[in-house]
Protein backbone atom coordinates (compact mmCIF):
# COMPACT_ATOMS: atom_id res chain seq x y z
CA UNK A 1 0.00 0.00 0.00
CA UNK A 2 1.50 3.37 -0.98
CA UNK A 3 2.52 5.76 1.77
CA UNK A 4 0.29 8.83 1.86
CA UNK A 5 1.59 12.05 3.39
CA UNK A 6 -0.29 15.25 4.10
CA UNK A 7 0.93 18.45 2.43
CA UNK A 8 1.77 20.86 5.25
CA UNK A 9 3.12 23.78 3.19
CA UNK A 10 2.66 24.83 -0.41
CA UNK A 11 4.97 27.40 -2.03
CA UNK A 12 3.73 28.71 -5.36
CA UNK A 13 6.06 29.98 -8.07
CA UNK A 14 5.31 31.78 -11.33
CA UNK A 15 7.73 29.62 -13.31
CA UNK A 16 6.27 26.74 -15.30
CA UNK A 17 8.73 24.26 -13.71
CA UNK A 18 10.76 23.88 -10.53
CA UNK A 19 13.99 22.09 -11.45
CA UNK A 20 15.81 21.89 -8.11
CA UNK A 21 15.31 22.51 -4.38
CA UNK A 22 17.57 22.68 -1.33
CA UNK A 23 17.14 23.30 2.40
CA UNK A 24 19.20 25.82 4.35
CA UNK A 25 20.86 24.00 7.28
CA UNK A 26 19.80 26.49 9.98
CA UNK A 27 17.29 28.98 8.56
CA UNK A 28 13.67 28.02 7.69
CA UNK A 29 14.47 28.50 4.02
CA UNK A 30 14.00 26.54 0.82
CA UNK A 31 16.06 27.46 -2.23
CA UNK A 32 14.53 26.64 -5.61
CA UNK A 33 15.99 26.66 -9.11
CA UNK A 34 13.42 27.55 -11.72
CA UNK A 35 12.85 26.95 -15.41
CA UNK A 36 12.55 30.70 -16.03
CA UNK A 37 16.20 31.23 -15.05
CA UNK A 38 15.72 32.50 -11.51
CA UNK A 39 16.55 31.11 -8.08
CA UNK A 40 14.29 31.94 -5.15
CA UNK A 41 14.52 31.63 -1.38
CA UNK A 42 11.27 30.89 0.46
CA UNK A 43 10.53 30.93 4.17
CA UNK A 44 8.62 27.67 4.50
CA UNK A 45 7.30 28.51 7.97
CA UNK A 46 5.71 31.78 6.85
CA UNK A 47 5.13 30.58 3.26
CA UNK A 48 6.65 33.83 2.00
CA UNK A 49 9.14 34.64 -0.74
CA UNK A 50 12.31 35.98 0.89
CA UNK A 51 14.59 36.75 -2.07
CA UNK A 52 14.85 36.21 -5.80
CA UNK A 53 18.01 36.07 -7.93
CA UNK A 54 18.26 36.51 -11.69
CA UNK A 55 20.63 33.70 -12.64
CA UNK A 56 20.18 33.31 -16.39
CA UNK A 57 17.78 33.56 -19.31
CA UNK A 58 17.82 29.75 -19.45
CA UNK A 59 16.60 27.09 -17.00
CA UNK A 60 18.38 26.66 -13.66
CA UNK A 61 18.81 22.92 -13.13
CA UNK A 62 20.61 22.79 -9.78
CA UNK A 63 20.95 24.99 -6.70
CA UNK A 64 22.65 24.70 -3.31
CA UNK A 65 23.35 26.75 -0.22
CA UNK A 66 26.90 27.38 1.02
CA UNK A 67 25.82 28.51 4.48
CA UNK A 68 29.33 29.06 5.85
CA UNK A 69 29.89 31.70 3.16
CA UNK A 70 26.28 32.99 3.03
CA UNK A 71 26.11 32.04 -0.64
CA UNK A 72 23.83 30.31 -3.07
CA UNK A 73 25.30 28.47 -6.05
CA UNK A 74 23.31 27.77 -9.19
CA UNK A 75 23.87 26.16 -12.58
CA UNK A 76 21.90 25.09 -15.61
CA UNK A 77 21.40 25.32 -19.33
CA UNK A 78 23.57 28.44 -19.72
CA UNK A 79 26.59 26.17 -18.93
CA UNK A 80 27.74 28.53 -16.16
CA UNK A 81 28.24 28.28 -12.41
CA UNK A 82 26.80 31.39 -10.72
CA UNK A 83 27.27 32.41 -7.10
CA UNK A 84 25.39 35.07 -5.11
CA UNK A 85 25.70 36.30 -1.53
CA UNK A 86 22.19 35.77 -0.18
CA UNK A 87 22.50 38.51 2.45
CA UNK A 88 23.82 41.35 0.29
CA UNK A 89 22.30 40.05 -3.00
CA UNK A 90 25.68 40.76 -4.63
CA UNK A 91 26.92 38.44 -7.35
CA UNK A 92 30.13 36.73 -6.21
CA UNK A 93 31.08 35.21 -9.55
CA UNK A 94 29.86 33.70 -12.80
CA UNK A 95 32.06 31.02 -14.36
CA UNK A 96 31.84 29.59 -17.85
CA UNK A 97 32.01 26.10 -16.39
CA UNK A 98 31.24 23.61 -19.17
CA UNK A 99 30.58 23.19 -22.89
CA UNK A 100 27.08 21.77 -22.35
CA UNK A 101 24.25 21.92 -19.81
CA UNK A 102 25.26 21.73 -16.15
CA UNK A 103 23.08 19.14 -14.44
CA UNK A 104 24.15 19.37 -10.82
CA UNK A 105 26.24 21.27 -8.28
CA UNK A 106 27.60 19.60 -5.14
CA UNK A 107 29.23 21.58 -2.32
CA UNK A 108 31.95 19.97 -0.21
CA UNK A 109 30.97 19.95 3.49
CA UNK A 110 34.36 21.27 4.69
CA UNK A 111 36.74 22.15 1.84
CA UNK A 112 36.30 25.32 -0.26
CA UNK A 113 35.26 23.41 -3.36
CA UNK A 114 32.21 22.86 -5.54
CA UNK A 115 31.67 20.07 -8.06
CA UNK A 116 29.74 20.63 -11.30
CA UNK A 117 28.32 17.78 -13.42
CA UNK A 118 27.60 18.30 -17.09
CA UNK A 119 26.19 16.89 -20.28
CA UNK A 120 29.73 17.28 -21.68
CA UNK A 121 30.47 14.03 -19.75
CA UNK A 122 32.81 15.66 -17.23
CA UNK A 123 32.79 16.64 -13.58
CA UNK A 124 34.82 19.71 -12.60
CA UNK A 125 36.09 20.83 -9.22
CA UNK A 126 36.19 24.57 -8.45
CA UNK A 127 38.18 26.05 -5.54
CA UNK A 128 36.82 29.38 -4.31
CA UNK A 129 39.92 30.03 -2.18
CA UNK A 130 41.89 30.02 -5.46
CA UNK A 131 39.66 32.59 -7.15
CA UNK A 132 37.35 29.86 -8.44
CA UNK A 133 40.11 28.03 -10.28
CA UNK A 134 39.15 24.70 -11.84
CA UNK A 135 41.58 22.45 -9.97
CA UNK A 136 40.59 19.11 -11.50
CA UNK A 137 38.52 17.62 -14.32
CA UNK A 138 37.11 14.13 -13.75
CA UNK A 139 36.61 12.14 -16.95
CA UNK A 140 35.36 8.64 -17.72
CA UNK A 141 31.58 8.70 -18.13
CA UNK A 142 30.33 7.89 -21.62
CA UNK A 143 27.28 10.15 -21.47
CA UNK A 144 25.73 12.94 -19.41
CA UNK A 145 26.81 13.17 -15.76
CA UNK A 146 23.54 13.64 -13.90
CA UNK A 147 24.57 14.02 -10.26
CA UNK A 148 27.43 13.87 -7.73
CA UNK A 149 27.42 13.18 -3.99
CA UNK A 150 30.23 13.38 -1.44
CA UNK A 151 30.65 10.38 0.82
CA UNK A 152 29.75 11.54 4.37
CA UNK A 153 32.09 8.90 5.85
CA UNK A 154 35.03 9.89 3.64
CA UNK A 155 34.67 13.37 2.18
CA UNK A 156 37.77 12.90 0.03
CA UNK A 157 35.63 10.64 -2.15
CA UNK A 158 32.42 11.14 -4.10
CA UNK A 159 30.12 9.20 -6.41
CA UNK A 160 28.55 10.21 -9.72
CA UNK A 161 25.47 9.06 -11.61
CA UNK A 162 25.87 8.74 -15.36
CA UNK A 163 23.42 8.47 -18.22
CA UNK A 164 25.74 5.76 -19.53
CA UNK A 165 24.16 3.46 -16.94
CA UNK A 166 27.08 3.50 -14.51
CA UNK A 167 27.82 4.79 -11.04
CA UNK A 168 31.44 5.82 -10.54
CA UNK A 169 33.35 6.48 -7.33
CA UNK A 170 36.19 9.01 -7.36
CA UNK A 171 38.84 10.54 -5.13
CA UNK A 172 39.57 14.26 -5.11
CA UNK A 173 43.25 13.67 -5.94
CA UNK A 174 42.75 11.69 -9.18
CA UNK A 175 41.06 12.53 -12.47
CA UNK A 176 40.05 8.91 -13.08
CA UNK A 177 37.50 6.90 -11.13
CA UNK A 178 38.56 4.51 -8.37
CA UNK A 179 35.95 2.03 -9.56
CA UNK A 180 32.79 1.73 -11.66
CA UNK A 181 29.51 0.11 -10.59
CA UNK A 182 27.72 -1.54 -13.50
CA UNK A 183 24.28 -3.08 -13.17
CA UNK A 184 21.74 -0.63 -14.54
CA UNK A 185 20.65 -1.12 -18.15
CA UNK A 186 19.61 2.51 -18.69
CA UNK A 187 20.74 5.92 -17.53
CA UNK A 188 21.30 6.57 -13.82
CA UNK A 189 19.59 9.77 -12.69
CA UNK A 190 20.28 10.01 -8.97
CA UNK A 191 22.49 8.68 -6.18
CA UNK A 192 22.92 9.08 -2.44
CA UNK A 193 24.99 7.66 0.38
CA UNK A 194 23.48 5.99 3.42
CA UNK A 195 23.96 8.60 6.20
CA UNK A 196 24.46 6.23 9.13
CA UNK A 197 27.83 4.93 10.22
CA UNK A 198 26.90 1.25 10.34
CA UNK A 199 26.41 0.44 6.63
CA UNK A 200 28.65 1.34 3.65
CA UNK A 201 25.74 1.72 1.24
CA UNK A 202 25.26 3.77 -1.90
CA UNK A 203 21.88 3.90 -3.65
CA UNK A 204 21.10 4.71 -7.27
CA UNK A 205 17.93 5.32 -9.27
CA UNK A 206 17.67 4.69 -12.99
CA UNK A 207 15.51 4.97 -16.09
CA UNK A 208 15.46 1.16 -16.05
CA UNK A 209 12.78 1.47 -13.31
CA UNK A 210 15.03 0.13 -10.56
CA UNK A 211 16.66 1.41 -7.39
CA UNK A 212 19.88 -0.41 -6.54
CA UNK A 213 21.68 -0.56 -3.19
CA UNK A 214 25.45 -1.01 -3.48
CA UNK A 215 27.88 -2.08 -0.75
CA UNK A 216 30.94 -0.07 -1.78
CA UNK A 217 33.31 -1.86 0.59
Amino acid sequence: MPLRLDITKRLKTQSIRVKSVAFHPTEPWVLSGLYDGTATIWNYELEELVKSFEISSQPVRSVAFVARKQWIVASGDDMHLTVFNYNTMAKVTTIEAHHDYVRYVEVHPVLPVVLTCSDDMTVKMWDWDKNWLCTRVFEGHGSYVMMAKFNPKDTNTFATAGFDGTVRVWGLSSSTAHFTLEGHIKGVNCIDYYPGGDKPYLISGSDDKTVKVWDYQ
